[in-house]
């Protein structure tokens, strides 16, 4: 019944590609992705200012500090804001104090994730933030010093509105769950439908062969009485 087992075996070919994608996510939960920060913040709410810079060589070992700079609406020229190195915070501009937490990696000096965090932002939080990572690559015989800057232009506004684009891109991600769903339950009944009529298939040659087996049984029984 070697038809049977390959239609049994169908189903597992299926799923196998959705363990190994489900597997393969689960290893790559730690990699870096480079992801835009949000550019506006609702009022006396939190807000997190991003700025990831993914290191290029991942088996480089490194170190990096973080530098913020922040120029308001109504500033000529950027001010420090913010520093985190050697694992230390430290909060420059007084307008800040008390305000801004570290959001990016923790327990290393090998930042990747040098985001930031505003409690209570408040409309004068309005303007250009400027985020610069300082990371020093130690090869076995040399350093290398590079540097990777990113820009934030962030407004405040009484209330946070979720735009049309929002809205469908998660309708179409509900609709496209929904339809995976109704297709992997077409396949399965699609396939129990094949391995049941293989599998009746596989009884009715059986029993015509043991039929077959048991007449030409009999006709040799009776030749022999004959012959006797």
């Amino acid at each position: 019944m070697p038809a049977v087992k390959d239609l049994m075996l169908l189903p597992v070919v299926l799923v196998l590609p959705l363990v190994l994608l489900a597997l393969q996510a689960s290893l790559c939960r730690g990699a870096c992705v480079e992801v835009e920060s949000d550019t506006e913040a609702e009022v006396n709410k939190g807000f997190k200012l991003g700025c990831i810079s993914c290191k290029q060589r991942g088996e480089v070992p490194a170190e990096a500090r973080v530098e913020w700079y922040f120029k308001a609406f109504d500033d000529a020229d950027f001010s420090p804001l913010y520093n985190y190195a050697d694992e230390k915070p430290e909060v420059v501009d007084p307008r800040f104090l008390d305000r801004l937490e570290w959001n990016g990696s923790k327990g290393t000096k090998d930042l990747q994730d040098g985001s930031i965090y505003i409690l209570n932002v408040t409309f004068n939080d309005t303007g250009t933030y400027h985020c610069t990572f300082y990371r020093t690559l130690k090869y076995s015989d040399y350093e290398y010093n590079t540097n990777h800057s990113k820009v934030v232009v962030l407004n405040v506004v009484p209330q946070l509105t979720r735009g049309m684009a929002s809205i469908l891109s998660e309708v179409m991600m509900y609709v496209s769950i929904i339809g995976l769903q109704l297709w992997l339950v077409v396949e399965m009944i699609y396939c129990y439908r094949k391995i049941a009529a293989a599998g009746e298939e596989a009884l009715r040659e059986s029993a015509a062969e043991y039929l077959a087996i048991a007449s030409e049984s009999k006709d040799n029984c009776a030749g022999e009485q004959e012959a006797e």
